[in-house]
């Protein structure tokens, strides 16, 4: 790619200059920082819930459904998941949309459907009857957000979610074949130059298809994460995403000093993918890219308050409180058949809490506003996080709009923040599954 672009009318395009001047001792003081409150507001001091509340009238929610199976599992991973099983699976997915259908019964009515795992798509047949199943069940769903891995992509039942799916997320990792080997997912997917072109073969079934890197890992050097963001660029993807690799008290012994690349080298790998990707692509969040800057990713909480949670170890956040659904596909089943939800616990935040959560969520998509806070909360962004909004007014991280004394402006430094403290964040989630994960006997499996 040409370091210069030069348009018909012969005016000259810079291209981007990531502005990253964060010293590395200060992101490693953020890391810090961000692990106390992690810890802090992760705390498993949850108390038992027996159902999800009622929905609130004018507020918009998102469904989020999990399917916790892989084929394989990948070693510095701690989503929900357990080996995949035909029987197990196929019985999950009846009970799943049961329960969608006591939702149904709360009175919810849904604008966005999110499906994670695992590997949603281990049964596509059974993938496509739960989204025909929810559409039917909850009229204003307009779009549906689906994950999958690059096995699935040339399987036969693949087509059967073409017309379902808006927006197929494929986790890729890296093209490099390398780095597929050490991270054990070149015998499992095959090579970068096979991902690439079953991915190719799969754009036409999705208005959206979005590609999943991760960096962070080692050996990745600047070649290296070039040569993934060519390949992904080549494939003209709707989105990117590039996630930073991330280190669980769980994954630290398989991933620290084996997979994961020095902490100081991050700041160099984000600037380097800020400056490739930024031009082709508008910056949806710190870490995610889009050809437009008004559609659904990943990152579901930027765009939904509030989101309600179905099947084993989902999660969801409603009323200022957090639902855990049983993280034992036993329990979920036994309790789906007695006809209760998957919920078994629940915790409530305090007001500084959330808007602290609603900080970082800021920061991290680029979309901080005194007028949200004022809206939502009533309060004075300013003096309620006040220490909050002076570190990073400090650091370069975030400054005035001049057009509008509502909005904020996130620098680079405010991106590289951002995608720190919602690494951490996400990790500390991860941790919180390990432990919800823990006591599981093999007869909750």
């Amino acid at each position: 790619m040409s370091s210069i672009i030069q348009t018909p009318n012969s005016a000259i395009i810079k291209p981007y200059q990531a502005n990253i001047t964060v010293p590395n001792w200060m992101l490693s003081s953020m890391e810090r920082v961000m692990q106390y409150y992690v810890d802090k507001n992760l705390r498993l001091d949850t108390i038992s819930a027996e159902m999800m509340p009622a929905p609130v009238e004018g507020k918009k929610y998102m469904l989020y459904a999990h399917i916790p199976f892989c084929h394989t599992l990948c070693s510095y991973c701690t989503f929900h998941r357990f080996i995949f099983k035909e029987d197990k699976a196929r019985a999950y997915f009846i009970s799943l949309r049961k329960e969608m259908e006591m939702v149904k019964a709360l009175g919810y009515d849904f604008e966005s459907m999110y499906i994670g795992g695992g590997t949603t798509t281990v049964l596509e047949d059974e993938l496509a009857r739960t989204i025909e199943h929810a559409k039917t069940l909850f009229p204003s769903i307009k779009e549906v957000s689906c994950e999958s891995d690059p096995q699935h992509l040339d399987s036969p039942g693949f087509k059967q979610l073409k017309g379902l799916v808006d927006r197929m997320s494929i986790g890729v990792q890296s093209f490099n074949d390398d780095i597929l080997k050490m991270t054990d997912r070149l015998e499992k997917f095959g090579t970068g130059q096979q991902t690439f072109d079953k991915i190719m073969g799969a754009k036409e079934l999705f208005p959206i298809i979005n590609v999943d890197l991760i960096f962070g890992f080692r050996g990745q050097t600047d070649e290296v994460i070039q040569h993934d963001l060519d390949m992904a660029s080549r494939l003209d993807p709707r989105q990117i995403t590039t996630y930073p690799l991330m280190i669980t008290h769980q994954t630290r012994k398989s991933v620290k000093g084996k997979l994961a690349a020095p902490q100081g080298e991050m700041a160099n790998q984000y600037r380097q993918i800020l400056n490739s990707l930024n031009g082709q692509y508008n910056q949806l969040s710190a870490w995610a890219f889009g050809k437009t800057d008004n559609e659904g990713f990943d990152e579901y909480v930027i765009d939904y308050d509030e989101y309600l949670g179905v099947g084993s170890g989902s999660f969801s956040f409603l009323n200022d409180t957090l639902y855990v659904n049983t993280f034992s596909l036993r329990k979920y089943q036994e309790r789906v058949a007695a006809g209760k939800m998957g919920v078994e616990q629940q915790k409530n935040y305090s007001k500084k809490d959330v808007m602290q959560y609603r900080f970082l969520l800021g920061m991290f998509s680029g979309r901080l506003s005194r007028k949200y806070f004022r809206d939502n909360f009533g309060v004075n962004l300013d003096t309620a996080l006040f220490k909050e909004m002076t570190s990073m007014k400090l650091i370069g991280a975030i400054k005035n709009d001049p057009t509008d004394p509502d909005n904020l402006i996130v620098t680079d430094n405010g991106k590289m923040m951002g995608l720190l403290m919602m690494k951490e964040f996400y990790s500390g989630m991860d941790n919180v599954r390990a432990q919800l994960r823990k006591p599981l006997k093999p007869c909750d499996m």
